[in-house]
């Protein structure tokens, strides 16, 4: 059986949908912490069990035949490498026999700040002794076509990236990779860096929304502070605007960026192009 964790999150969905075309329902087990929020994935066929990453005792029923397991990172930033190690701890309990989790692009050496916990909890699955995967993701393109909006009433894209390019892809692109490791053998021992297979700076994204919309919209760059504190004045929360002006700042010294088209030799395809996600965001 091939278990996701947070298979309700917007990536989980979707591997498992991509898992769909691969194995039988009947073999995927999809973990929650709301079994109510997972009605349509049972109705598909796919086995629902509850476990919450903050209460380790869960885990154990919830692994239990599960050969493959793909953990998916939580989102709660400064307390995933706790909720991780109660996942690891119990699929070595349960002798999962491929442990593949959702890391950082280049984990081992990326400026991001958000990569602090993902090093910790690689180092937790290498100590475990576990057979392991690990699904070094980039960014999802998503993440700035989120941002359209607030672009479009600012009349300016605002960021602190510089020049920095972001080789992203879209969602869905790296569930489809996470789908073919976990249907595919001999996949133990492998680091994948995820990314996309074209690049951009900001101010090609801002030039982009530019074309697509008739609109003038410059991207103005700010230093990493000041930048917080214009997302701070957006009403954001402190940690948010933090974790959002350091990735931006990692960006600038080339933290989101690679050029080896392993996500795209993977899933047998080019990778979705970031120009149609600022489309489908502005539709």
């Amino acid at each position: 059986m091939i278990a996701i964790t947070g298979a309700t999150g917007q990536l989980g969905q979707l591997v498992i949908r991509a898992l769909l075309d691969k194995v039988p329902a009947g073999q995927i087990v999809a973990i929650v912490r709301n079994v109510d929020k997972a009605r349509d994935l049972a109705a598909l066929g796919v086995t629902v069990r509850q476990a919450d990453y903050n209460q380790p005792a869960g885990w154990p029923d919830a692994l239990q035949g599960v050969e493959k397991l793909l953990l998916i990172s939580s989102s709660e930033v400064g307390q995933r490498t706790q909720q991780h190690r109660h996942v690891i701890d119990a699929a070595g309990q349960a002798g999962v026999q491929l442990l593949a989790y959702t890391s950082l692009l280049h984990a081992d050496s990326s400026p991001l700040g958000l990569a602090e916990e993902h090093r910790a909890t690689e180092a937790a699955i290498r100590a475990s002794g576990l057979p392991f995967v690990l699904l070094r993701n980039g960014w999802y393109t998503e993440n700035y076509a989120m941002g359209i909006g607030a672009a479009l009433a600012l009349a300016s894209l605002y960021g602190s990236a510089g020049e920095g390019r972001i080789a992203s892809a879209s969602r869905a692109d790296y569930a489809e990779a996470a789908a073919v490791v976990l249907s595919s053998g001999q996949q133990a021992g492998k680091v994948y860096e995820l990314a996309g297979d074209t690049a951009y700076t900001l101010g090609d994204f801002a030039a982009e929304i530019s074309q697509q919309t008739g609109r003038s919209i410059p991207y103005v760059n700010l230093p990493e502070q000041d930048y917080k504190q214009a997302l701070l004045g957006a009403g954001l929360p402190e940690p948010l605007a933090g974790l959002l002006a350091d990735s931006d700042a990692g960006v600038a010294k080339g933290g989101l960026f690679d050029a080896g088209r392993q996500l795209s030799q993977l899933i047998g395809r080019p990778t979705t192009a970031w120009q149609s996600e600022v489309t489908k965001a502005l539709s």
